[in-house]
């Protein structure tokens, strides 16, 4: 069957750099981090102190006081990354059949704040305590309802729950939906709020945070040999999918094209990669494959890039896997080094700074590339944006599970 053309016509943000879009892409671009040390609660007890925090964020800025009070701050996050990416499309000044509009998010972890703080009230008032709102605050698939009530859509609407593999897969099930027919457009990405005691104390468990703590800014660096464990970070990204017709129709703004979409399974371990990189490697294979592209042709690869140990050296495997030589070629960057990880948002945020690059000619560096590691020897544009032409750009996304996820995308030409 010929595939339908999917394009992307809104971007919306919201992290620790910015609360939108534009001035996201500029201070990635110009290499400004957005970690520092955790001001949300008391680090005292913890072995990793800092996080990519949103900073000087007021929910009544954005929502009626009562509907605070039933929103998750994930929810939260979606909703205005989603505002902000409807506007830009100016959909909602356009007529659309609200059946064939969706919402696929992609979530993590979900409402874990929420999830401390009744937990809290039941461990010292008794269950009498635990709010009537706690479940529909908590569960990882409200941020999706929420929007689909906001705007009145009322086609495909669910989350995906793989981890840090989350966005990617939302994204990706968002294509398919609509080249198969059931959408003409799909609000999508993901939204995470994990910067919480609980969730930064469990990872402080596992050891897979940095500890780098005298030091935040410098904390995070993606395939640098000094590098010792990944940055929390919270926020979200939302973009609007839709069918090529139904974009030109209304005259919409195109920031570019979703050409293919690959996913594996590691079916290795529940948190480490294979060391070989073979399941990262096939999922990029299968994105390529979908897309009708060479590997030569991909100018951009966007990282999972985590600053752990494992994670880079991994995943620098399996781009030679992949690539071969040309993998020597590739530009490759991470927007965590920036941003932190933002677990089942990240994704996309990297799909909006793959578009931004090609619109630009210019690709965010990886920050804090120091000393060079001989198991992650390819250029991952360090410390500097450069100028460089994107026609082709893939991210990756892994999660804990072995759940890999990669997203194609293209620059528009009609």
């Amino acid at each position: 069957m010929n595939k339908r053309r999917i394009v992307i016509t809104g971007l919306g943000a919201i992290n620790a750099l910015a609360k939108n879009v534009d001035e996201t892409w500029e201070k990635l671009l110009q290499g400004e981090s957005g970690i520092s040390h955790i001001t949300k609660f008391d680090t005292t007890d913890l072995t990793s102190k800092i996080a990519a925090e949103i900073k000087d964020y007021d929910p009544v800025d954005y929502f009626d006081r009562k509907l605070v009070k039933k929103l998750d701050l994930y929810t939260q996050y979606a909703c205005i990354a989603g505002k902000e990416a409807m506007e830009d499309s100016m959909i909602l000044k356009s007529s659309f059949d609200p059946t064939r509009f969706g919402v696929i998010l992609g979530a993590g972890i979900g409402g874990i704040m929420t999830f401390e703080e009744e937990a809290n009230k039941m461990f010292k008032g008794g269950p009498r305590r635990i709010s009537p709102f706690f479940i529909p605050k908590m569960i990882s698939n409200i941020a999706a309802a929420q929007l689909s009530i906001d705007y009145g859509l009322k086609g495909v609407n669910y989350t995906t729950v793989t981890a840090c593999a989350s966005a990617n897969h939302a994204m990706g099930s968002a294509l398919r939906a609509i080249q198969y027919g059931d959408a003409d457009i799909i609000l999508t990405g993901g939204c995470e709020a994990a910067v919480t005691p609980l969730a930064v104390g469990g990872f402080c468990a596992m050891r897979a945070l940095s500890v780098r703590n005298d030091d935040p800014q410098k904390a995070c660096r993606p395939f640098d040999k000094e590098r010792d464990g990944f940055i929390m970070g919270e926020g979200a990204a939302l973009l609007v999918f839709e069918e090529l017709g139904h974009a030109l129709k209304r005259n919409a703004k195109i920031y570019g094209e979703v050409v293919g979409f690959g996913m594996s399974s590691d079916a290795h371990h529940i948190t480490a990669p294979v060391e070989t990189g073979e399941g990262t490697s096939q999922a990029m294979e299968a994105a390529l494959k979908d897309a009708g592209i060479k590997p030569e042709q991909v100018d951009l690869v966007s990282a999972h890039g985590t600053s752990t140990p494992l994670n880079d050296k991994t995943e620098t495997a399996a781009i030679k896997n992949t690539f071969g030589e040309y993998a020597y070629k590739l530009k490759i960057n991470s927007t965590k080094s920036m941003l932190g990880h933002t677990l089942g948002a990240a994704a996309g945020i990297e799909a909006i700074a793959c578009l931004k690059a090609m619109a630009t000619g210019k690709v965010h560096p990886t920050i804090n590339y120091e000393f060079p590691d001989p198991d992650c020897d390819l250029n991952y544009v360090p410390n500097k944006a450069i100028e460089h032409d994107v026609e082709y750009a893939i991210s990756n996304s892994l999660g804990f599970g072995g759940h890999n996820s990669v997203l194609v995308l293209k620059r528009y030409e009609q």
